[in-house]
């Protein structure tokens, strides 16, 4: 029997690297697809309970993101286009994480992306913001990464609020960039945050309120410590409703 048409997905990417045009390697062997195990899980533990939502890994053709090649970034559309033309207009929240997260903020800007979860992202200054009006962008950070920016991560989800997105930073105090240390926490609020944006549950309260702020708050103001971080909240948005080193 063939399998049914998501109603809404979730992608998942995981990290890389700066430069490598060689394709990823298989299996155990792909340390950065390692990583991203867990996260998979929670959150299709998470969307269990509504069987209409996909939970699928994107798949690279290079292991680097190669300066102007963004290769990572054309796989994700790559995906992207296919579930269109499989399921429609669906809403899909984007999980990446380092490299991973890069990509899913660039790809943000396709008409079936309505949020991004972004877990240690790697945000270079100069990174475009535009195609993440109208989407909800929540990014997660230790402020132990010694790898990538947290704060390059809190400049990002700034300059997107003033672009028309609805945006929050999570900051996670004595983790790491590997998601190793305070792991249940990353793998609980992936799939908490991933089920508030879908609808399914409420987003937390400080989340949606981050959301709420106006587009020229400080990034300060939407920045919050995972540890002072409430597990809920009143309001629950369908998101259907709205529109070289290691990375």
């Amino acid at each position: 029997m063939a399998e049914r048409p998501p109603s809404a997905a979730v992608l998942i990417l995981h990290g890389g690297y700066e430069t490598g045009l060689a394709a990823p390697a298989p299996g155990v062997l792909n340390l950065p697809g390692l990583r991203m195990l867990p996260v998979s899980r929670a959150v299709s533990r998470a969307v269990r309970g509504d069987s209409g939502v996909r939970v699928q890994r994107v798949r690279y053709t290079h292991r680097g993101w190669n300066g102007s090649r963004e290769d990572p970034l054309h796989d994700a559309l790559r995906v992207l286009d296919a579930l269109r033309r499989e399921a429609g207009d669906i809403p899909v929240v984007l999980v990446g994480h380092s490299m991973g997260a890069r990509a899913a903020l660039h790809a943000a800007g396709h008409p079936l992306v309505r949020s991004v979860v972004g877990l240690a992202p790697w945000c270079p200054p100069g990174d475009p913001v535009t195609q993440l009006a109208g989407r909800d962008v929540v990014l997660l950070h230790s402020t132990k990464d010694r790898v990538t920016s947290p704060l390059a991560s809190q400049s990002l989800t700034a300059r997107a609020r003033r672009a028309g997105a609805r945006t929050c930073l999570v900051t996670i105090p004595g983790s790491d960039h590997a998601m190793i240390r305070r792991a249940p926490a990353w793998h609980h609020l992936a799939g908490l945050l991933v089920t508030g944006l879908l609808g399914l549950v409420p987003v937390p309260t400080r989340v949606e309120a981050a959301f709420g702020l106006p587009r020229g708050a400080a990034a300060s103001e939407g920045t919050l410590s995972l540890d002072g971080l409430g597990a809920g909240g009143p309001v629950a948005r369908r998101c259907g409703a709205e529109r070289g080193g290691r990375r």
